[in-house]
């Protein structure tokens, strides 16, 4: 069978259902059944930082008898921010959602990153436009803008608790885990626990020849230009996915065009280009600028959820992670790891019960300690999604089953 008609027969066997397909990312007013009691509602909106448009949506319940209005327990609860992998927007949470919701009733948003998704300068023109001028897409950039997000959206938005304003959930995809270690640490006054999905513990290539700030010089532009209309076409995207994802049948052509989608704006190729030629984040200590190493400098809790079979953030990643948790020297502070069975490096659009599960237990609880939170139901838990079951189940460092290649290329990176 070509191609095409792959396409056309998967189409046909895997018509969305109401759980895959429970929100339009531009349904502005609708509601969204979650069970026979409660809706909810995704918003898209805007926001500007430093001139630049930013999309964002909101997610909340609406309570069924008052339709339109927001309970006021949703507003007093601390939000979660969930933020995403590269090359998607917030549209790849909206399998999460429903699911965070009907277990918890508190806000949820999720954030475009500049240069990502509905977030690009006014008026760009592929680095050419006197906004796009001086402009670095490096996590750097996003952090900075994820900060004024919080500082300008989120922390007006919610009413302040005893005299204090809220703090955030942060849940990061990939390099929206990466994301959400720098953000807790040059704001932990603003993030109350973070929990990594599948976390990579790198990012910023730093090539020489270019500081990444736009407009590119010559070279730069030409590879940026010839590699980003490569990554980009519809077969290269499926393959990527199909590496990404344990099964095959947890991705469409709908997502697949959402990404598409995300490229055809006129500021793609030199953002790509400047993300290529960035530099890895900069952490507020004394430490060098290695991940791993500013773990242990953390002072929130840190769950962290990792699909098995993930090709590239293994849990041999993740027992590094654990180990320079470990090393905090913040008393009291709480580290725990879930590995879910038969899921790649998304397990937000791949899992999405199996890590709403865990994320709304995780928050709702202060003492996440394993003496008073559990995580999953006995030793192992089940799950059942459409495409597969996923096999949930908590480990500490002598329990997890990591291979030697993988824990020497762990440490190697």
């Amino acid at each position: 069978m070509n191609l095409k008609a792959r396409r056309a027969d998967f189409s046909a066997r895997h018509r969305p259902t109401f759980h895959l397909r429970c929100v339009l990312i531009f349904a502005l007013s609708s509601a969204y059944l979650i069970d026979g009691t409660k809706s909810f509602a995704i918003t898209p909106k805007s926001w500007h930082f430093k001139g630049h448009h930013i999309g964002y949506e909101e997610a909340r319940r609406i309570d069924t008898d008052e339709p339109g209005n927001q309970s006021s327990a949703c507003k007093e609860n601390d939000p979660i921010l969930l933020l995403n992998g590269f090359g998607v927007g917030s549209f790849h949470q909206h399998r999460l959602i429903p699911h965070i919701l009907a277990a918890d009733n508190r806000m949820v948003y999720g954030i475009d990153y500049l240069g990502q998704g509905r977030s690009w300068p006014v008026g760009c023109d592929d680095g050419n436009a006197e906004c796009e001028r001086g402009l670095v897409y490096s996590i750097d950039t996003w952090a900075d803008q994820v900060i004024s997000f919080i500082e300008d959206v989120l922390l007006p938005n919610h009413p302040c608790k005893d005299g204090h304003h809220v703090k955030i959930h942060l849940v990061g995809n990939s390099v929206g885990g990466h994301l959400s270690v720098l953000l807790a640490l040059k704001r932990p006054d603003l993030i109350e626990s973070i929990c990594l999905l599948n976390a990579t513990p790198v990012w910023g290539l730093n090539l020489p020849g270019w500081s990444a700030a736009l407009p590119p010089p010559a070279l730069p532009r030409r590879i940026g230009r010839y590699l980003f209309d490569r990554i980009r076409d519809l077969p290269t995207i499926e393959k990527y996915l199909e590496a990404a994802y344990a099964n095959r049948n947890a991705f469409d052509d709908e997502l697949m065009q959402q990404i598409r989608g995300c490229t055809e704006g006129k500021g793609g190729h030199a953002a790509f280009a400047s993300i290529l030629w960035s530099g890895p984040a900069t952490f507020p200590s004394d430490l060098s600028n290695d991940y791993n190493s500013n773990l242990s400098n953390l002072e929130c809790d840190v769950l962290l959820v990792f699909g098995k079979n993930d090709p590239w953030c293994k849990p041999a990643f993740a027992a590094r992670m654990m180990a320079a948790l470990a090393e905090r020297k913040h008393p009291g502070r709480v580290q725990r790891y879930i590995e879910l069975d038969n899921v790649g490096h998304c397990p937000n659009h791949e899992a999405p019960q199996a890590v709403a599960k865990a994320v709304t237990k995780w928050i709702a609880n202060k003492d996440k300690s394993k003496e008073n939170l559990s995580l999953v139901e006995g030793d192992t838990e089940l799950l059942h999604e459409p495409w597969g079951d996923i096999t949930m189940r908590e480990m500490d460092a002598n329990t997890m089953q990591i291979s030697l290649l993988d824990k020497i290329v762990a440490r190697l990176v």
